[in-house]
């Protein structure tokens, strides 16, 4: 069986997709990309049919791409997908997330008729800083009233654990109407979260790790057990033990390498005296993955809501292994200014509870 990429043509609305920096996709043609897009063209247009037709592909690749990217991220996006697709609370954050990451580029001004030059005056007017500025939705609100500005707060973390602290999240604003919380869905290492927090991008920030970093203060979260999947036909699906040498033998599927799930996950197993070796299919598409899972191409390796979601597949089973991998810790910082900022270390102690 050859395991290649298989990439549909899309006709692409801008040059330069911002999901693309939001999730480290480096293949402007890759499976990944062509989810983000869909995503992105859904939350403008709200229906799949219009999207497929926007994109010039089929109404069933437009929802496999979607669950696909769902099982990825560990949450659902949009809610009817059979009619007018309404974003999730967490598909809203999502987007919102999206948005704030073009606010830096220059924005197409509509050009104004001839007015009267203004009279002379000794200086110019202070600018004011201006609130962040958020996607429109598919379902439009009501205007609100103006009010006093609300203060912002940036939670920076994988996409997968947004998934899970997303109640939480919605919770906390509900709770404190000032409050509003964005999201970067940069980090996933210490290293993305230490920088994040000291260049004042992020007030929290949750990441993966091993083992409690050292150069910065970060406390335990909760674990995740990294597990290894086969096709239920494969020979070490069916084996009652797998040692490392049995894996050692057996082709890997991977995430690709731009992945921050991929790096912790070869971290993990390489602190299990895990052999690596170089991955027969490299792909987000977590459909080929499956696929090629069925087809017995290899094993997979995964944690968190991703295995959950593999855990319930047909035809794919979790293999019973002779000794336990590291889990993924999912860790939790502040930035060091938050003592100016009382509602950061609020959020992060309700984010405990």
């Amino acid at each position: 069986m050859a395991l290649v990429n298989h990439d549909c043509a899309i006709k692409r609305r801008s040059p330069l997709n911002p999901l693309q920096h939001l999730f480290y996709i480096p293949d402007m043609n890759s499976p990944s990309l062509r989810q983000l897009d869909i995503f992105a063209q859904m939350v403008a247009v709200g229906s799949v049919a219009r999207c497929a037709a926007d994109l010039g592909v089929g109404v069933e690749q437009v929802l496999q791409d979607l669950a696909s990217l769902e099982m990825r991220l560990g949450y659902r996006l949009f809610d009817n997908l059979d009619g007018m697709a309404r974003l999730t609370s967490a598909g809203r954050k999502t987007a919102q997330a999206m948005t704030l990451l073009t606010q830096d580029a220059p924005t197409p001004v509509e050009e104004a008729p001839p007015a009267p030059a203004p009279e002379p005056v000794p200086e110019a007017a202070p600018v004011q800083p201006v609130a962040p500025v958020f996607v429109p939705l598919v379902s439009p609100t009501p205007a609100v009233p103006a009010g006093p500005p609300r203060q912002v707060i940036t939670l920076a973390a994988p996409a997968p654990v947004f998934g899970q602290i997303q109640d939480g999240l919605t919770a906390f604003e509900a709770a404190n109407e000032d409050i509003a919380i964005t999201l970067d869905l940069h980090v996933h290492t210490a290293q993305d979260a230490a920088s994040a927090l000291a260049n004042g991008r992020a007030d929290i920030a949750y990441f993966y790790a091993l083992e409690e970093p050292g150069g910065f203060g970060s406390r335990y979260g909760w674990s995740e057990q990294l597990n290894l999947y086969a096709g239920s036909d494969h020979a070490l699906a069916r084996a009652d033990s797998v040692s490392r040498d049995d894996l050692a033998l057996t082709p890997m599927l991977a995430l690709e390498t731009r992945s921050g799930m991929r790096d912790i996950i070869e971290a993990a197993l390489a602190k299990g005296r895990f052999r690596n070796m170089m991955p027969l299919l490299e792909s987000d598409n977590m459909f080929e993955i499956i696929a090629a899972l069925r087809e017995g191409a290899g094993c997979f390796a995964a944690f968190g809501p991703l295995a959950r979601d593999i855990g319930r597949m047909s035809g794919v089973q979790r293999l019973a292994l002779d000794m336990p991998l590291p889990s993924i810790e999912i860790r939790q910082a502040i930035a060091p200014r938050s003592t100016d900022k009382p509602a950061v270390e609020a959020l992060a102690e309700f984010l405990f509870l």
